[in-house]
């Protein structure tokens, strides 16, 4: 045992990052919990489609396939940031990106599941292509201080909304857009208790994550989860009947629709080739910028939580990390999920102290293992794992104490960064608004010089992309 702890040791320099194996084991445990609901949802969105459609069949087999896909896809992402980029990253697919694959690829654009498979492995050649040449690093350059350094609080919240959403204690509201779930309503006739009974799971788990890190207790978010968990059986949050070991039929429906079923004959075929040929070019444009500029978010605002930056602000590791990115795309859609990318939710392994790629390892091996113990995972409910979420955003909030807003030219970008992630459910909106809002403050208070070529270029790519393109 020593031996191999050990080689681990000396191959991701773990003392040297001031961590320990077991804390890196825990932060992979802790990221693992935390990103688990994706293996659930995943699989549900994309098979929507069909089940809309009337093709309940063809919806159980792609439901089946996409969920072995998205975690063998997760698992490579993940071994690739673990032994070659080296970082305490997880990949998944991505949440956004997988409803503009279901509900505006398949469904309102009516390509089949296989051809937008197409789509998406075509936007990952192209990511390795542009990684290799170095031009992601060069447009990670171009983003100014101003916009860089209001990404990690923007993700903050971003994380934040989605831990309040998962957890129930924030639900819609046609009025006022968003409230607070109301506690009362178990006094009405017909409210739904388990609303209240799933937003307590969340608070109780809050409550202990944030007392258990005020007094430096190591793994306090994975504990906090473990009990919010444990609270959630007896008040029916927590299910323990949802067992389905029929692993037969997921393998079968993954070897017949999922596993290199791209369909390239059928995307490209039609009557008009130059119309098919202009459409799918912006479809893997729409793509593109999108899962770039998510995954460059929270690259960077990971990194910034981590310590993972140079002396010159740059990112460690980060073509490594950018080529893993790449890589899992592709191979996310060659075994039949959406856009395989960096996942906000890394943050919640970094805050329990993960440093460096052990934390991915120990996160990677769960991926692959849940093919088997898929229920286990399912356990664990998304009010458990919420406070996760909630308690990061505070940890990622703090950052913003480092965001210039002295000079109104820099304010405004950085404002904009921090607000449209979450009030966009985007990090690609929010470096996108930031970016343009940059340039023209710039540009109209005498200052354009300080505004990059690379910069206006990818200010105005967003422009026509928010006037042409469809957000999905």
């Amino acid at each position: 045992m020593e031996k191999r702890d050990s080689f681990f040791e000396r191959f991701f320099g773990i003392s040297q990052s001031g961590s320990t194996m077991k804390i890196e084991i825990l932060a992979g445990i802790t990221t693992f919990i935390t990103i688990a609901y994706i293996l659930i949802l995943n699989p549900q969105i994309l098979a929507d489609p069909y089940v809309i459609m009337g093709d309940t069949v063809m919806a159980g087999k792609i439901s089946n396939g996409v969920f072995i896909g998205t975690c063998i896809g997760a698992f490579i992402g993940t071994i690739l940031c673990a032994l070659y980029a080296k970082v305490p990253f997880a990949q998944a697919p991505g949440m956004g990106l997988n409803a503009f694959f279901a509900y505006t690829v398949v469904l309102a654009m009516g390509y089949t599941y296989n051809q937008a498979l197409v789509i998406v492995f075509i936007s990952g050649i192209f990511f390795i292509v542009i990684t290799a040449v170095g031009l992601r690093e060069a447009i990670i350059r171009s983003i100014p201080d101003a916009v860089k350094m209001a990404i990690t609080p923007g993700i903050g919240l971003f994380i934040t909304i989605i831990g309040l959403k998962n957890s129930g204690l924030v639900v819609g509201n046609s009025a006022t857009l968003v409230s607070m779930v109301d506690f009362a309503q178990w006094r009405s006739e017909g409210g739904d208790v388990s609303l209240i009974c799933g937003a307590l799971v969340a608070l109780i788990g809050l409550i202990v994550i944030g007392v258990l890190n005020a007094r430096n207790v190591k793994g306090s978010i994975i504990i906090g989860i473990l009990v919010a968990t444990v609270a959630g059986i007896p008040l029916g949050v927590t299910q323990l009947s949802s067992f389905d070991m029929n692993l037969g039929a997921k393998f079968s429906d993954f070897a017949e629709v999922s596993l290199f079923k791209m369909d390239f004959a059928g995307l490209f075929a039609g009557d008009n080739i130059v119309s098919t040929f202009f459409t799918v070019v912006m479809l893997v444009l729409s793509f593109s910028l999108v899962n770039m500029f998510d995954s460059i978010g929270t690259l960077m605002g990971a990194a910034r939580q981590s310590g993972m930056i140079d002396e010159n602000g740059e990112i460690l590791h980060m073509k490594e990390a950018l080529m893993s990115d790449a890589i899992s795309t592709a191979a996310g859609a060659m075994v039949g999920t959406s856009t395989v990318t960096t996942v906000v939710e890394s943050s919640a392994g970094i805050a329990a102290g993960g440093r460096t790629g052990m934390t991915s390892l120990v996160t990677a091996v769960l991926f692959l293992a849940s093919i088997i113990f898929a229920p286990i995972v399912s356990i664990v409910p998304g009010q458990a794992t919420a406070p996760a979420l909630i308690f990061v955003g505070i940890l990622m909030l703090s950052n913003i104490k480092e965001v210039d807003f002295s000079e109104m030219s820099n304010a405004l970008p950085a404002f904009c960064t921090v607000v449209f992630m979450p009030f966009t459910y985007s990090i690609a909106n929010g470096v996108a608004v930031g970016l343009i809002t940059y340039c023209f403050m710039k540009l109209f208070t005498g200052k354009a010089r300080e505004i990059k070529a690379l910069t206006w270029i990818i200010s105005i790519i967003f422009i026509l992309r928010y006037a042409f393109m469809t957000l999905g």
